[in-house]
């Protein structure tokens, strides 16, 4: 899928540095850490692309790997298919507000869509304005309250 300067496909082994380099980033501004062979084990899943998750990078100007979005599948008690959840999301600062982010948001549309998924959902923190003003325009916010344990 190609949108403007870019192309959504999916995540490769090939792209191991370039995404660490973005996981990397995406850590930092959620202020997380994990064991390094957590990466590497979801690295190898989102590459696998089973049935119940994978990745996809948004490369920019046919030669930089700007972005990823990470894709969840799941069953749910409320349909017979299933939902997808888009886990993670993230652009590198040099190309944000360029289109990689909505060219990525529209790959995970598609696929939820070629799936049968009943729904795709995902969301962020409250101070992510930028982010938030993007996922404005292409989806509807709803009034749910997350809890974590």
């Amino acid at each position: 899928m190609t949108t403007g300067n870019v192309t959504v496909r999916r995540l490769r082994a090939d792209d191991a540095p370039a995404w660490r380099e973005l996981w990397a980033g995406y850590l930092r501004f959620y202020r997380r850490s994990l064991p390094s062979d957590v990466t590497e084990r979801s690295f190898e899943r989102l590459c696998a692309g089973g049935d119940d998750m994978h990745g996809l990078v948004g490369v920019a100007d046919d030669q930089h790997v700007a972005g990823f979005a990470h894709v969840v599948f799941h069953a749910s008690t409320w349909t017979d298919g299933t939902y997808c959840y888009l886990e993670d999301l993230f652009v590198a600062g040099p190309w944000r507000g360029r289109g990689v982010a909505r060219a990525l948001i529209a790959r995970v549309f598609d696929d939820a869509d070629e799936r049968g998924a009943a729904r795709m959902y995902w969301h962020t923190q409250e101070y992510n304005a930028p982010a938030r003003a993007l996922y404005d325009e292409v989806a509807r916010r709803t009034s749910f309250i997350r809890y974590d344990r």
